[in-house]
């Protein structure tokens, strides 16, 4: 993909470039739709952020609880819930992914001996952090494969150099927030201790993988040396992510994190808001999941019945909450289409278009959350209806 990660996560809040108020509309029009797939906490307001969290606070931290002081108190609680949850010895909080990543594969690198990391080149370090892995950290890529998909245990086993650390990015979000099956992703891993090589999985979204696989996270996360996990990707938090593995290699970790400027004063607004996560939305992940196969399968009846041209919902049934639609027409095409939906009707269907792939050819990402789960199929295919009445024919 060639859009920054920032655009890619929230797609309905980057302004392009020359159009200083296409944001506003953006966030005006998603503020006022009455119905859409998934609200953005990029859309509320700041005061009534503020308000909600101070408000829910009570939930999972104590009113005399003393704040924290460069990663104690509320902080630690965290740590040790996503160690928990996880299965693993230890966990270490960062104030970025970016940042655990990093650190986790340069830690890697010094125990393996090896500074080469085997990963897909749509995984987010060779996309979206500027080249950060060689710049900052030394490290050197290789690419197993460039299908979209996560490479297979026999390319794993015939790359021609060797590898400290295999990288899996689950789901691969650029490639369509693919996964493997359970069986694939165990064979690749024994690909890789055949290896001699490590493990990390970047589970920025690991949360809602469970369906698919059919597996708890502590046995998902178990296949992996490392885990990575994001508290605002999928569990709706402020900012920040853990990382989650042997108690020796975080404790590292940790000396690392005050190296890359990742030990801040305070950070129980993000610790708490990812608490609140855990337990409101990590929960409720299983039947946003659920209900996204029923949207997509609505999204490709609504599109042939509508006589689009061409279309493609990828993958066809959606692997976690989050799937790719394409469509033969122009970005800005789109984009006003779903703008002017959201402004005339109150619907929102899709947020912010994309070109990519051949010329022609656009794509978005489709979001399933607590506020998809009241449409039916059947308001699914009126509100593409709706939406392809807007294009040009």
């Amino acid at each position: 993909m060639t859009v920054n990660d920032a655009e890619r996560t929230h797609p309905d809040d980057q302004p392009a470039d020359g159009e200083p108020d296409s944001r506003a509309r953006r966030v005006a029009a998603a503020r006022g739709a009455a119905r859409t797939l998934h609200r953005s906490p990029l859309h509320v307001p700041l005061a009534e952020r503020f308000s909600a969290l101070a408000a829910a606070a009570p939930q999972v931290v104590g009113a005399d609880d003393a704040t924290d002081i460069y990663g104690d108190g509320v902080v630690a609680v965290l740590e040790e819930e996503v160690a928990r949850l996880l299965g693993k010895e230890a966990a270490a909080f960062f104030p970025t992914g970016t940042m655990a990543q990093q650190v986790a594969l340069r830690c890697w690198a010094g125990r393996t001996g090896n500074a080469t990391v085997a990963l897909h080149p749509k995984a987010h370090p060779e996309v979206h952090e500027a080249g950060a892995l060689s710049t900052v950290s030394g490290l050197r890529t290789v690419h197993p494969t460039d299908e979209p998909r996560l490479p297979t245990a026999d390319e794993v086993r015939e790359l021609p150099e060797p590898f400290g650390t295999l990288m899996l990015e689950l789901p691969l979000r650029d490639a369509g927030f693919v996964l493997p099956t359970w069986e694939e992703f165990e064979a690749v891993v024994e690909a890789a201790r055949e290896r001699d090589a490590v493990v990390h999985v970047d589970g920025a979204r690991l949360w809602e993988c469970t369906p698919h696989f059919g597996r708890s996270l502590p046995e998902i996360a178990g296949l992996a040396d490392t885990v990575y996990v994001s508290f605002y990707k999928s569990l709706e938090g402020l900012s920040g992510a853990a990382l989650a593995g042997p108690r020796t290699l975080v404790e590292e970790a940790r000396v690392w994190r005050h190296r890359y400027g990742g030990k801040l004063f305070q950070q129980f607004p993000a610790a708490v808001s990812a608490l609140l996560g855990l337990k409101h939305v990590l929960p409720r992940l299983p039947a946003y999941v659920a209900h996204a196969r029923v949207v997509a399968e609505a999204l490709r009846e609504g599109f042939t019945a509508a006589g689009v041209p061409w279309s493609r919902v990828h993958p066809e049934r959606p692997h976690t909450h989050q799937f790719q639609v394409w469509l033969p027409y122009a970005p800005d095409i789109l984009d006003e289409a779903s703008l002017g939906q959201a402004e005339e009707t109150g619907t929102l269907l899709f947020g912010r278009w994309f070109a990519d792939g051949p010329p022609g050819l656009s794509v978005t990402e489709v979001t399933v959350t607590e506020e998809g789960l009241g449409w039916t199929a059947g308001d699914v295919r009126e509100a593409v209806a709706e939406f392809v009445r807007r294009l040009p024919r």
